[in-house]
């Protein structure tokens, strides 16, 4: 996808009221728009989005910036104090709220009738690019141009979960979704057009996880059916083949990049806890324990280099917090709330 004072006096405020619940594993959806700014977002137990920000000094406190949601929020930056939500909502259309540096925006119906949560990705100053998985199982690609929403358009394919989409320079974009075979797909746009689906192999028990850490490079990871981590990626010339990292975790992948050459990947392993495996240019480290107790997939940002804040629905169904400042991990803080 981030160290501080936590406040607990807010789980009171989200308890109450009822609605559908996402049969994925609820995570906070964490952005940061520049240095020493990190902006969370979470599902509450009221269906509304809630958010929670640090601001170089201190961690500000939860906020309601209301909605009806179904599943769990995606959020992105593409230009300081810039922030544009998504979330499905009970008409299973995706809803849309954005920060302007000066107020949110109100809540707007973007349409669609979504069967996943969103993937949403910015490759340069006022634009945005968001996919779904639609009722007919294909990707749906709906985006802004700087002046005004495009329509749904189709991309076809048959998706069994979410896509994960990502972009590596300006007018690329990268798609990746499990499909047929249970193997890993994949299709991206070149600035001018649309390649088509392509298999990249493995059988994944869940969504892929794909980053970029400079122009014309990719790294995916995957959960095998061994419940191991699997990595292939693109340098420019072809993909690499599958490689076993091991491990074995339950739930989503999350992976962040705080510099060219580098990869850090978390997991919750079989004991309730995070796992951290990372590349540091030349070879991969092994798996090192975090501790903690989750209850959902963990969701990690940077906002310099050597710098990671993981964040986590934990114990009380709050948000817990860990960093790491180039140096150390700090211990785990509790930043309250009730994520759903």
């Amino acid at each position: 996808m981030l160290r501080y004072l936590a406040a607990a006096a807010f789980a009171v405020a989200l308890q109450f009221a009822t609605g559908t619940v996402s049969t994925a594993e609820a995570k906070p959806a964490c952005v940061s728009w520049s240095a020493n700014r990190i902006d969370c977002f979470a599902r509450g137990t009221d269906n509304a989005m809630w958010h929670r920000w640090w601001d170089g000094a201190a961690w500000g406190g939860w906020e309601s910036l209301g909605g009806v949601l179904t599943g769990d929020v995606s959020c992105t930056s593409w230009a300081p104090n810039r922030i544009d939500c998504f979330g499905r909502g009970l008409d299973n259309a995706m809803w849309h709220k954005w920060w302007d540096g000066a107020a949110w925006g109100g809540w707007e119906n973007l349409g669609g009738i979504l069967k996943s949560d969103i993937s949403c990705t910015s490759w340069s100053a006022n634009r945005i690019d968001c996919f779904v998985r639609g009722t007919d199982n294909g990707m749906w690609h709906k985006w802004w141009n700087g002046a005004a929403w495009g329509g749904w358009e189709s991309l076809g394919g048959v998706l069994q979960g979410a896509p994960n989409c990502v972009s590596w320079g300006a007018n690329r974009i990268d798609c990746f979704v499990k499909g047929p075979l249970n193997a890993m797909w994949h299709r991206w746009w070149d600035g001018v057009a649309w390649g088509g689906w392509e298999n990249l192999g493995g059988i994944l028990t869940g969504d892929p996880e794909c980053v970029a850490w400079s122009g014309g490079r990719l790294d995916c990871f995957v959960r095998g059916l061994d419940k191991g981590l699997y990595h292939t990626w693109w340098a420019g010339g072809g993909w690499g083949a599958w490689e076993n990292l091991g491990g074995k975790f339950g739930g989503d992948i999350e992976c962040t990049a705080w510099g060219p050459n580098r990869l850090d990947c978390f997991v919750r392993g079989q004991n309730g806890a995070m796992w951290h495996r990372w590349w540091n240019g030349a070879a991969w480290g092994g798996w090192e324990n975090l501790g903690g107790v989750l209850l959902g997939p963990p969701v990690c940002t940077t906002w310099s280099a050597n710098r990671i804040d993981c964040f986590v629905k934990g114990p009380t169904n709050s948000m817990w917090h860990r960093w790491w400042d180039g140096a150390n991990w700090g211990g785990w803080e509790n930043l309250g709330g009730v994520i759903k």
